[in-house]
């Protein structure tokens, strides 16, 4: 029984209370930890089931790696005040979702691939330490933006299931405007695992509206149209009105 409903995982699933899949196959989701590359990409990757969690009783602590605006801006005052300003928005966005615990690092924005790795790592590792996630959502491996892909070979690595391991599953997340703009068609995001999020759309669309400054206008991919119809299109392959779409990375029982 555990292994048909383990096999069910890695197959194109619709998944209503993902709470309740874990209780079957002998896990309970208790802490949830959101390792994201930027601010925006938490709530674009996985808001509405971040939303839902927190609605069913789970903690969710968010851990946002980058700066985010210095490959943007000279680094003077005003880059200072834009960081302001998107942490703030940070905050709120993750307000909206009632998320228990916002952490900035200050890694450089779309240039994290000029950081040793095992430096990311051990952030990834401390942060893993400080909040025993037994579950971890994160980048797949496969978006364009290289500070997405350096966040998962960290979260990867950091999540080597060895000692004393908190870390029951990981999921991968997918970015409008990323994840589906990588040409290499060799290991594309390809879901199997679908959250119903039809409940918490609406919450996930006014977290975004606070990052306006990262919005675009549609048809861009990552406007507030092109996310809603990423949502009802995500819905509607697995039979529901709105979904968020992950892959498995690890399911450990």
């Amino acid at each position: 029984m555990v292994l048909k409903l383990i096999q069910l995982a890695f197959s194109s699933i619709k998944v209503s209370h993902l709470i309740n899949w874990f209780n079957l196959i002998g896990g309970t989701l208790i802490n949830i930890l959101v390792i994201a590359a930027h601010a925006d990409d938490e709530v674009l990757g996985c808001g509405g089931s971040i939303a839902k969690y927190k609605d069913q009783g789970a903690t969710v602590n968010v851990a946002l790696l980058a700066d985010g605006v210095s490959s943007r801006v000279a680094q003077d005052a005003s880059s200072n005040a834009d960081l302001k300003i998107r942490n703030s928005a940070a905050k709120h966005a993750n307000e909206i979702l009632d998320v228990d615990q916002v952490i900035f690092g200050d890694f450089p924005d779309n240039r994290m691939d000029s950081v040793a790795l095992l430096d990311v790592i051990k952030y990834v590792e401390d942060l893993i330490v400080q909040f025993t996630p037994d579950v971890i959502f994160t980048h797949h491996s496969n978006c364009l933006n290289i500070d997405h892909r350096v966040v998962n070979q960290a979260v990867c690595t950091a999540c080597r299931p060895q000692g004393n391991y908190s870390v029951k599953s990981i999921l991968f997340f997918e970015i409008p405007s990323s994840t589906e703009w990588q040409i290499n068609s060799l290991g594309a995001f390809s879901p199997n695992l679908f959250e119903d999020i039809s409940s918490h759309l609406a919450k996930k669309i006014k977290a975004l509206e606070v990052y306006s400054m990262e919005m675009r206008d549609w048809p861009h991919p990552r406007s507030i149209d092109g996310v809603t119809h990423l949502a009802k299109w995500r819905g509607a392959t697995v039979g529901v009105d709105s979904a968020e779409a992950f892959i498995v990375g690890r399911i450990v029982k």
